[in-house]
């Protein structure tokens, strides 16, 4: 009698071929489960993960991850101190000031996606606002947990400026670029993919608009970062460097082809605009992820010297009771080698 794989058989095989060719070790059915938290809605942005989940890269490394929206950094980094949540995406100075108000926690960045933090301010040129000293005296709005508006001292300091000079105005983050664009105040700080796309959504043609890139302007700060709980990374370290290659790799694709990856944004929401956020993710990556420095050193890394000279900026602009150390707060160990990171 002729021996023959039944169909189950045949998929199990099949599926397994498929992990060994990509880098895995374990059936699909075995794999481990991941829950990742985003630091806000499902954005352009964010489509480097969304791109990793659709190709089944993170299937691949033996991942079963769950990716879910997040409402801010400090949201996404209490959701993995908590234990909710094995990973997530957050900026890296909300883990910064986590650190520093929770000593002990170990929650560690293992791949800076944002080598620059998107903070920026933003006027109307006709506020003939050009430079730095030109906000002297005047009012900016945010709401009080904008990573600009936490950072301005530092933006002040590198700058020369007197971070009381000028007046803030407390506001919802929805109501923050209306209230320039009718010229309610003179300035304000936001994300500049996120920021820049809100004006021109409320009517401000871009040639009206006028932007100061922290990173442009003396601020050493980093941006986004992969982080991990502690827990996770001592019981399951294969599984943290699994995730960054996926993560890696997709990101990757993500810079070669954005308009591609950008529409796993519109299928994780139906409901988001596909051009808005193909423009808004080409943004990030044009300012934040594809820097000098990271075509020099490679994606996900860190300048250990700037890296913690920019802790020391943090600390001092958010009022920090410590200076947390840059070996503690990023763990390069998981990173995928080198040569794989690199971009051009």
């Amino acid at each position: 009698m002729p021996f023959s794989f039944s169909r189950r058989t045949v998929i199990q095989l099949a599926g397994a071929a498929f992990l060994l060719l990509n880098g895995g070790s374990v059936l699909a059915d075995e794999a481990l489960k991941l829950k990742f938290t985003l630091d806000w809605r499902f954005e352009g942005p964010a489509a480097p993960f969304l791109l990793a989940k659709s190709k089944g890269y993170f299937a691949a490394e033996g991942l079963d991850v769950t990716i879910d929206a997040g409402n801010g950094s400090a949201g996404a980094v209490t959701r993995v101190a908590t234990g909710a949540y094995e990973m997530g995406f957050a900026d890296f100075n909300a883990l910064v000031e986590y650190d520093a108000k929770q000593p002990g926690s170990k929650i560690q960045a293992v791949y800076m996606v944002y080598n620059s933090t998107p903070a920026a301010v933003f006027s109307l040129k006709k506020s003939a606002i050009n430079k730095p000293a030109d906000l002297l005296g005047k009012t900016l709005a945010a709401p009080v947990f904008d990573a600009g508006r936490k950072a301005w001292p530092a933006f002040a300091k590198s700058n020369k400026l007197d971070p009381n000079a000028v007046k803030w105005q407390s506001v919802e983050p929805a109501l923050r670029e209306t209230l320039l664009a009718r010229g309610d105040v003179d300035a304000i700080t936001g994300f500049y993919f996120t920021s820049l796309l809100n004006l021109e959504a409320r009517g401000v043609k871009p040639q009206d608009i006028a932007v100061m890139p922290f990173a442009d302007n003396g601020v050493e700060l980093y941006g986004n970062a992969i982080i991990v709980a502690p827990k996770f990374a001592a019981e399951q370290p294969k599984a943290v460097a699994g995730f960054l290659r996926a993560f890696n790799k997709a990101l990757k694709e993500t810079i070669a082809s954005p308009d591609a990856a950008a529409m796993t944004v519109k299928e994780r929401d139906a409901l988001v605009d596909a051009a808005l956020e193909t423009r808004r993710l080409k943004l990030a990556l044009a300012a934040n992820v594809v820097t000098p420095e990271v075509k020099a050193n490679g994606l996900g890394g860190v300048t250990p010297e700037r890296l913690q000279r920019s802790i020391a900026e943090t600390a001092e602009a958010y009022a920090l009771p410590k200076v947390p150390s840059g070996s503690e707060l990023f763990n390069p160990a998981f990173l995928p080698a080198k040569a794989e990171r690199m971009v051009k």
